[in-house]
């Protein structure tokens, strides 16, 4: 473990945001012996990973694969415990579903690596042992990921100067270069294949037309390791979170929207004052009933979208990324959501399904292009938690929430409960219901719909602060990956750090449990790039230090 020398150890934080990139932060660092809060806006703590509730249905507002289960584990066991004493983990076979445009025949991705090579060996003949070929590189390239890039705040570069990442060097500056969609397209041939391989650049906010070929790593987690689901929903993971976190004595105050980072004042520009920078001495926010408050700290961690974050929390002078920096950033896509409760079996779905569309790049372009618009029809995502779990739907009906990925544009309006949505997010989603009715043979589907409830890219914005409506935060392209995504840390004010899908490492729940563990790092001086060591100590509770 790398380490360097700091000031003295900051004893209170608070934390902004009690998403479970927040609510993990605030754990790691209540195990730190700190004394933290977490200020959150929302009536209930969850951010993205939230949940919603109606006529005995329970439905996932956000995140639904369950991908990188190592990760989930080692987190929890930097608190004490595991995944397995958590959660419920349940693996789905099929993992997913596949249905394409114009086609009758659904493809099914099954749990394991060799189920998965026969799969494609019988859509294209060599295709199976070219499968095996690319999952090895891409367990390859994810291992040295893991080792060497996702765990590193990057505020030194001298631990990437290893061997194992000089004697790749060439290998992997070709799989930033290239994007994912030609290095598919050079391998396979069957559109099937090409699709399904490519996808994955949706995971991470972006397109697989611009999206490195690093992050074929990605088909790693769902054609060999396979997908689970936390029983009981997503929502289960936050609550476990924010239990664990509050057994170490973390307060998480709903209702608290911050409005502003407070400083010590900016240093004279003469004198010997002129080396230090201001520090974060704390918040001010509103409280549920609009009273302001103030809350001192030692430490400042933002875990809220990072735009606005830098825009609206901190004065022009201090901001490491103002308004001009987001100018020349690429958001990932907005999204269209519907949560739908239907009357009766839904067979032809699995729990987890994706329709693709036949015109594959052109989807993708009307969503990242110059001229963004909204696709018809699109390719889209449908879960059917229901399938699986029979808490998230009443005895007779079944449970599913669908993401359509659009442009990320706010005036494309809000959704609403019943139909109460702005009126373009209403058509939208009556067309999509039209989408799904006739791909997976659903005739009836309109008719069965007992509760409906769409989100557009505007509720984005007011919900979450999303910058642009961003479904997920700033897209994957080469420029904002890895060391390229910016800093954790302020360059501006000391003692504020950054967590989150829009800061290091990017995108997605194992990538938000990692995020937290990098403020660990920044605050301990750690610049080492592996995981952190877990205590020896199994029992959860204060003060195992740094």
């Amino acid at each position: 473990m790398t380490r360097r020398t700091a000031s003295a150890p900051p004893r209170t934080a608070v934390v902004i945001g009690g998403g479970i990139t927040g609510l993990a932060t605030a754990a790691l660092l209540a195990r730190e012996g700190l004394e933290v809060t977490v200020l959150e806006k929302q009536p209930v703590a969850g951010g993205r990973t939230g949940s919603w509730q109606s006529a005995g249905f329970s439905f996932d507002t956000g995140p639904s694969w369950y991908l990188m289960p190592e990760v989930f584990d080692h987190f929890f066991r930097l608190l004490g415990t595991s995944a397995a004493e958590q959660l419920d983990l349940v693996k789905l076979d099929p993992g997913y579903r596949v249905l394409f445009e114009g086609s009758a025949d659904p493809v099914d991705i099954a749990a394991t690596r060799s189920e998965n090579v026969a799969l494609f060996e019988s859509l294209e003949p060599g295709a199976g042992a070219r499968l095996e070929k690319y999952l090895d590189s891409a367990v390859d390239v994810y291992d040295m990921a893991k080792k060497r890039f996702l765990y590193s705040t990057f505020a030194s570069f001298l631990p990437l100067l290893r061997p194992d990442v000089l004697k790749r060097g060439p290998r992997l500056a070709q799989l930033l270069l290239q994007p994912l969609s030609s290095f598919v397209a050079g391998k396979f041939t069957d559109p099937r294949i090409r699709q399904i391989l490519g996808y994955p650049a949706v995971f991470l906010g972006s397109s697989p037309f611009t999206t490195p070929s690093m992050y074929h790593l990605m088909s790693r987690l769902d054609l060999a390791d396979g997908v689970l689901y936390p029983m009981g929903g997503f929502t289960r993971i936050i609550s476990v979170i924010a239990s664990l976190a509050e057994d170490d004595g973390v307060k998480i105050l709903t209702g608290s929207t911050v409005t502003r980072i407070r400083t010590t004042a900016s240093p004279s520009r003469t004198g010997s004052s002129s080396r230090r920078r201001p520090r974060a001495t704390g918040v001010d926010y509103t409280d549920a009933s609009g009273h302001p408050l103030s809350l001192d700290a030692d430490l400042v961690v933002s875990a809220a979208d990072l735009h606005h974050t830098e825009t609206a929390l901190l004065p022009r002078e201090l901001q490491t990324y103002p308004e001009r920096y987001w100018k020349h950033r690429v958001p990932g896509p907005g999204g269209l959501l519907l949560h739908l409760g239907v009357r009766g079996e839904l067979p032809s779905l699995a729990h987890h399904t994706l329709l693709f569309t036949r015109d594959w790049k052109e989807n993708f372009e009307k969503i990242f292009g110059k001229h963004p618009s909204v696709p018809d029809p699109a390719s889209l995502y449908v879960c059917r938690p229901s399938a699986t779990d029979p808490e998230a739907a009443p005895a007779g009906h079944e449970n599913i929430f669908v993401l359509v990925p659009v442009p990320s544009d706010p005036t494309l309006g809000s959704g609403g409960v019943d139909g109460g949505g702005d009126p373009r997010i209403e058509a939208m989603a009556d067309a999509v219901i039209a989408q799904i009715s006739a791909w997976a043979d659903i005739p009836d589907l309109a008719e069965r719909i007992t509760v409906r409830k769409t989100v557009g890219p505007q509720d984005f914005v007011q919900e979450l602060n999303s910058w642009r409506g961003t479904l997920l935060g700033p897209a994957h392209v080469l420029k904002q990956s890895a060391f390229f995504r910016g800093s954790n840390a302020s360059r501006k004010v000391d003692g504020l750090l950054y967590a989150g899908g829009s800061t290091l490492p990017g995108i997605g729940l194992p990538m938000c449990l990692i995020s937290a563990e990098l403020v660990l790092k920044r605050l301990r001086g750690d610049t080492s790039t592996e995981e952190l060591p877990v205590p020896g100590n199994a029992v959860p509770g204060r003060g195992s230090g740094a």
